[in-house]
């Protein structure tokens, strides 16, 4: 039991850190209709020094059944020497699997999508970093040099007698991409998820309705933006036309589709062999972390050492709150399933049904640990910093 515990706090450990640190989210969507094309759209012009180009993408409310649009946006790259790996969705065989994008010293796989403006479906051809300064391609960026003197032109061949707009990867019509060995090893290496202002973008665009697929029918308003969750004013960019047909998914208006995590290889084992059977049923589960009860327990915070100890005092009861809350979560949320899976087995439902109910906890169970994972991390931007050492006192002459 001691070894199964600390198996569980390792991959725990794991997990957290792939999530505050990679933060690659994926979640397949159960339906059949791909993201639309992507529309035709200029780029707003860079509002300074240090901001890099993230294209705009479509996201998926599951709450609406519906594609809703990520403006393109001029972001603050979060350190020296970061670049920007666009989101992409690809096929999973019975779904879409959407893959957030995330920062790091090198570009990842996103699709082989073309995005435009430098993203051209590998790689970055719209800058690049000199030390600390990031230098602009004019060729394929708009950039005024009177404001910005980080510039060169460099001319990117890049096939523009077949523009094509489709927005993911494999399936019915989707790009036929593979990553490349360099492009996995980006993935594994360091990165970190989008910075604050990008998940402002996010829910600024999703709790706006004309974003949404079936509203613009692929020709969004607010295409591109200067800065994020910016849609108001001169700087804001809308779509000249739509990038192709648009087809409204499958079930929009009806069932609503459920969110599932794509099946995280660190997580399969343990889960697999020690899971607890349910006090409810025996619903067959998948073998990810499907309730909270499935996963490891949360490591308490460790206690900071700065040197500064009102400051680590202040710290640590913060750590110890967030920690209290979570806890709560975790078990309300586990709660809730249990609730629901009396009531499902009192009314004989269904093996769908089961597996409908089972894939919605499965949602509901790996939202909590990113939302947890990314609470931890605005903490841990919080935390002081180490006092630097004091000089010796000089011995008396």
């Amino acid at each position: 039991m001691r070894m199964v515990n600390a198996i569980r706090s390792l991959l725990f450990l794991v997990v957290m850190m792939a999530l505050s640190a990679a933060a690659v989210a994926q979640v397949n969507v159960a339906i059949t209709i791909g993201p639309p094309p992507l529309p035709v759209y200029e780029q707003p012009p860079c509002p300074g020094e240090g901001y890099i180009w993230t294209p705009g993408y479509w996201a998926y409310d599951d709450d609406e059944g519906d594609y809703y649009w990520v403006p393109g946006t001029w972001v603050l790259a979060p350190e020296p020497g970061f670049l920007w790996t666009p989101a992409y969705w690809i096929w999973g065989g019975n779904g879409f699997v959407f893959h957030q994008g995330y920062w790091g010293p090198r570009v990842g796989f996103y699709g082989g999508i073309d995005y435009g403006y430098g993203y051209f479906g590998h790689g970055y051809e719209g800058g690049r970093w000199e030390h600390d300064h990031f230098y602009y391609n004019r060729s394929v960026n708009n950039v005024n040099v009177t404001n910005i003197h980080n510039v060169y032109n460099t001319t990117v061949i890049h096939n523009t007698t077949v523009v094509n707009r489709v927005s993911y990867n494999g399936g019915n019509g989707g790009i036929n991409a593979r990553p490349t060995s360099e492009e996995e090893a980006a993935e594994r290496a360091r990165h970190v998820p989008p910075v604050a202002a990008q998940t402002q973008h996010i829910q600024a665009a999703r709790s706006n309705q004309e974003l949404r697929a079936s509203v613009n029918r692929g020709k969004p308003p607010v295409a591109a933006t200067a800065k994020p969750a910016d849609f108001k004013g001169n700087a804001v960019v809308a779509a000249k036309e739509a990038g192709g047909p648009y087809t409204p998914p499958a079930n929009r208006g009806g069932a609503r589709p459920v969110n599932k995590p794509a099946p995280r290889p660190e997580a399969t084992a343990p889960h697999e062999e020690n899971a607890p059977p349910h006090p409810a049923n025996n619903v067959p589960r998948p073998p990810t972390a499907v309730h909270p009860n499935d996963l490891p327990p949360h490591p308490r915070p460790t206690p900071p050492n700065t040197g500064n100890a009102k400051q680590d005092r202040k710290y640590q009861q913060q750590q110890e709150k967030l920690y209290a809350k979570q806890q709560q979560d975790q078990q309300k949320l586990q709660q809730k399933q249990d609730r629901e899976h009396q009531r499902v087995a009192q009314q004989n439902a269904n093996q769908a049904r089961m597996q409908q109910m089972e894939q919605k906890h499965q949602q509901q169970t790996q939202q909590m640990e990113q939302r947890h994972a990314q609470q931890q991390q605005k903490l841990q931007a919080r935390q002081p910093a180490a006092r630097p050492p004091q000089p010796p006192a000089p011995k008396p002459h």
